[in-house]
């Protein structure tokens, strides 16, 4: 009788047992959207579409002085990007000295030439006073960035190079 209660014994806990594992249920539930599987926006990207915001806020303008003159505006800031670009490319290089200075006063004098070109073409879609304004904004917006750049380093513990 010992051997017969130990074989139902060891059955039942067996059972029970083996029950109690397959009744755990796995839930699957959607991954969340994590902070880094987000597509991250570029910062120069977004420091540009809120300096576009900006300037559209601070410009005012109507919807067909706006329609015609953000892409012109936008076609003005690429060149001058490109243009700085190979500014600070040619700065990289350790090349012979005149000739980097040369490359400077080039390309100084393209950046030079494209403000000229898009001020006349400025002219051509929105009145004086709202060019004016435009390069007013654009200066505000670059030394209140330049502000708040230098707050959050100075919060960071970062030293400011010497000078500023």
């Amino acid at each position: 009788m010992n051997k017969l209660t130990r074989h139902i014994f060891l059955l039942l806990l067996v059972l029970c047992v083996g029950k109690s594992f397959g009744q755990v249920r796995v839930f699957r539930v959607a991954p969340r959207e994590r902070y880094f599987d987000r597509p991250r926006q570029n910062p120069e990207r977004k420091i540009e579409n809120v300096k576009i915001n900006y300037i559209r806020t601070r410009l005012n303008l109507p919807p067909e002085q706006a329609e015609k003159f953000f892409p012109l505006y936008q076609e003005y800031q690429q060149e001058l990007f490109n243009v700085r670009k190979l500014k600070r490319q040619n700065n990289s290089y350790a090349a012979d000295g005149q000739e980097q200075v040369n490359r400077e006063l080039m390309y100084e004098n393209e950046i030079v030439q494209i403000k000229i070109k898009f001020n006349n073409a400025f002219l051509k879609v929105l009145p004086p006073g709202k060019v004016s304004e435009l390069y007013k904004s654009e200066k505000e917006f670059n030394d209140e960035l330049v502000r708040q750049l230098s707050e959050r380093n100075n919060q960071q513990g970062v030293p400011l190079a010497p000078g500023y």
